[in-house]
């Protein structure tokens, strides 16, 4: 028998930057708020560099952690060099929830138009996690809590949700 899905979902919050610290990162502290907001709880946060074993480490850590359900993270989706966060997430990934970012891309067409094709948001499952990179921007950021993750972490949402399928993340 499958458990009941969860009300409360654990999230932790990852900012990547090389310029942001917890007094500059607004992009980090808007999820912070909108999650607890959401009755959710956030378990952890954390900022680190565009640097690849920094990103892989931390998510690592909070994959293998069963009070995390889910990882937002923010920056590191563009297309400078330095930007690597989509090739870090894509290694974890066991399944690619690739409407994610289509739908990601039409909400925030709206926001800054045909600019939006600059980032590389993208989400996946790794275990029994859910994981997004969301671009750093404050705009882009709320564009994907607010016009797509709030509704799909709100168990009231129907006619599914993502809290639903936290149970059975794990089934073989």
């Amino acid at each position: 028998m499958t458990e009941a899905a969860p009300k409360v979902v654990g999230f932790a919050v990852l900012t990547i930057s090389d310029t942001r610290d917890e007094s500059t990162d607004t992009s980090g502290a808007y999820l912070i708020e909108e999650i607890g907001a959401a009755g959710h709880k956030v378990v952890d946060r954390a900022i680190v560099w565009d640097e690849r074993d920094a990103i892989a480490a931390k998510l690592q850590q909070w994959i293998d952690d069963p009070a995390i359900n889910a990882v937002i993270s923010t920056g590191g989706t563009g297309l400078t060099g330095r930007d690597i966060t989509p090739e870090v997430f894509h290694t974890f990934y066991d399944k690619e929830i690739e409407g994610f970012s289509v739908v990601f891309h039409l909400v925030s067409y709206e926001s800054v138009g045909v600019s939006t094709l600059q980032s590389r948001a993208t989400a996946g499952i790794a275990g029994e996690t859910f994981l997004f990179a969301l671009p750093g921007s404050s705009g882009a950021v709320r564009d994907g809590w607010e016009k797509v993750l709030k509704a799909e972490f709100d168990h009231t949402h129907k006619p599914c949700n993502l809290i639903e399928m936290i149970p059975r993340l794990g089934e073989k």
